[in-house]
């Protein structure tokens, strides 16, 4: 027995230490979540954490297929599990019916039921919670209990995304529903994915948060009641590096494993790195929906002008920051639908590289320039705009930097103050207080109707606790019909002239700047295998138990 024993230590540690030791992923992301609650505010470091810990009832996969992930089957109106019906406003609804799976279970070994969904339908459709999105919980308007395992859903529309509930997503009941029940208002900052989220019964997902440092890590473990397939790593670590170039120091010097392409490094980084170590990394480049983009606050006096806004698009000349900083691999965007997508057109006018025309509408909108050529209206006031970005993300610092040489060619100054993400997000953009410029990305699910960044009834205000996503404060009453009536035309050729509508008012309103495309940049391990970016709204963290160690 002694000599078994020792010859196994032996070939132990004769294997590759990489082989021996594998039981713990390190990953490094640029941003840390500002609350980890499910449905209260959106940011990408939070999906991407959450694609570990919890699963949604439905969700879009790698291959841009709707797909059910707590559900049995996906419900349709062909299999008699979605039925349309009339709603009780006269208008045709559909009733679709969910199965949940029956082992699915929170992280502390409760089942999840239809009571968890109903209590997050109940705190989504009161108005204080400030939870999104609202129209969802305007248009469920009814959820039947068949059983414990079964919900049955009645719609007040019937659309084409009738099936997709990606947003819908299930909350305790058995732990946060009395904290809601308390004071909706406060629950945003009383709930317990935020007070105790180390708490197992939040988690749903392979794996459940054991332990946080605010603004700096996740430690994620194996969860014990997880129902589905084991994942291979005991333990992640999510690490958060704000600095890019500091993110890519550590990859480099082996404190991180890999670096998650949804907020990693950025394309020209990713290609250096590439030049320099590519034998030590697998570097997998994913073009997506992801929507490089500058809202523009439109209670700003000066950018409540369409002139002023269409002059600083014409200062542009996105084509030589994509050729510069980017090495071609970006497409410039003119509207906010991906070539990805079906219903983008690319047969309506874009806005080109304009120089000249950009000074002449400064002139018609009453700029003229100063002595020390920043451009000042009769009142004497300075064209004088903040452009504001997440702070250590390098790539758009570059571009902050080049926007900031372009404008000034036509006589707009452009002071640049930028706020680590968790602020950046969590406040100064959610709440409308950028002064006039933040530059940041959308990442959107395939076809996904721009409901809550263009609708004028998503306005964030603070009598809805925030809620809504339109952050510059557009309002067009063409837009909301069109907004309203996307979801309802059942036949896609049929939704395709209002999609080229919904672009062109996009096009000429202009209430944000399109810059460009991203593609992410994935950089793995090459002893790992098994992870698929989605390109879409959904990160590759949602499929973790596919992930694999090989040698």
């Amino acid at each position: 027995m002694a000599l078994r024993t020792a010859l196994t230590a032996l070939v132990l540690l004769a294997l590759p230490a990489t082989i021996q030791a594998r039981d713990q992923l390190t990953i490094g992301l640029t941003q840390y979540p500002s609350t980890l609650h499910p449905s209260i505010e959106t940011m990408a470091a939070k999906s991407y954490v959450h694609g570990f810990t919890l699963r949604p009832i439905t969700t879009y996969d790698a291959d841009w297929q709707l797909t059910c992930m707590l559900c049995t089957h996906l419900p349709t109106i062909e299999g008699g599990d979605a039925v349309r019906e009339t709603a009780p406003n006269g208008n045709p609804g559909i009733r679709v019916t969910y199965r949940l799976r029956e082992n699915a279970r929170w992280g502390d070994g409760t089942p999840i039921t239809a009571d968890d969904i109903v209590f997050a339908w109940e705190a989504g459709r009161e108005p204080a919670t400030g939870m999104g999105p609202a129209e969802l919980y305007r248009s469920l308007h009814r959820i039947v209990v068949v059983d414990p395992r079964t919900v049955t859903l009645h719609f007040g529309k019937l659309t084409f995304q009738y099936n997709a509930i990606n947003d819908l997503r299930p909350l305790p009941a058995h732990l946060d529903r009395a904290i809601w029940q308390e004071d909706p208002r406060a629950y945003r900052t009383r709930t317990l994915y935020d007070r105790e989220p180390t708490r197992p019964g939040l988690w749903s997902g392979p794996y459940r948060i054991a332990a946080l440092q605010t603004g700096a890590s996740v430690t994620l473990e194996r969860n014990e009641n997880w129902w589905g397939d084991a994942p291979a790593f005991r333990r992640i670590v999510i690490r958060t590096i704000e600095n890019t170039t500091a993110l890519e120091a550590a990859l480099l010097a082996g404190q991180i494993d890999m670096i998650a392409g949804e907020l990693g490094l950025t394309l020209d980084q990713a290609i250096a790195l590439e030049r320099r170590a590519g034998q030590r990394f697998r570097i997998h480049y994913q073009p997506g929906l992801i929507y490089e983009h500058i809202d523009l606050n439109l209670d700003n006096p000066a950018l409540a002008d369409a002139r002023v806004r269409e002059a600083l698009l014409r200062g542009i000349d996105r084509r030589q920051i994509v050729e510069r900083l980017f090495d071609n691999r970006q497409p410039v965007a003119h509207s906010f639908v991906n070539p990805l997508d079906w219903m983008h057109d690319d047969t309506l006018p874009v806005t080109p590289f304009d120089p000249d025309g950009a000074r002449r509408l400064l002139e018609e909108a009453g700029w003229r320039p100063g002595p020390d050529g920043i451009r000042r209206n009769a009142a004497g006031e300075r064209l004088s705009l903040e452009l504001m970005t997440t702070a250590g993300n390098r790539s758009r610092e570059l571009v902050q930097q080049v926007l900031q040489g372009m404008w000034r060619q036509i006589g707009v100054d452009i002071r640049i103050r930028n706020e680590p993400p968790r602020v950046f997000f969590g406040e100064t953009v959610s709440k409308r207080r950028f002064q006039a410029m933040a530059l940041f990305a959308w990442i959107s699910s395939p076809e996904n109707v721009p409901r809550t960044i263009l609708h004028s009834t998503e306005i964030p205000t603070e009598e809805r606790n925030w809620s809504g996503q339109n952050y510059t404060g557009f309002r067009n009453q063409e837009m909301d019909d069109l907004i309203e009536n996307l979801p309802l035309t059942l036949d896609r050729e049929e939704r395709r002239p209002m999609w080229r509508r919904v672009q062109e008012i996009y096009m000429t309103e202009r209430p944000v700047l399109p810059l460009f495309f991203r593609s992410d940049a994935h950089v793995w391990p090459r002893w790992l295998e098994g992870v698929r970016p989605t390109g879409h709204l959904a990160p590759s963290s949602m499929w973790v138990e596919q992930w694999k160690v090989t040698q």
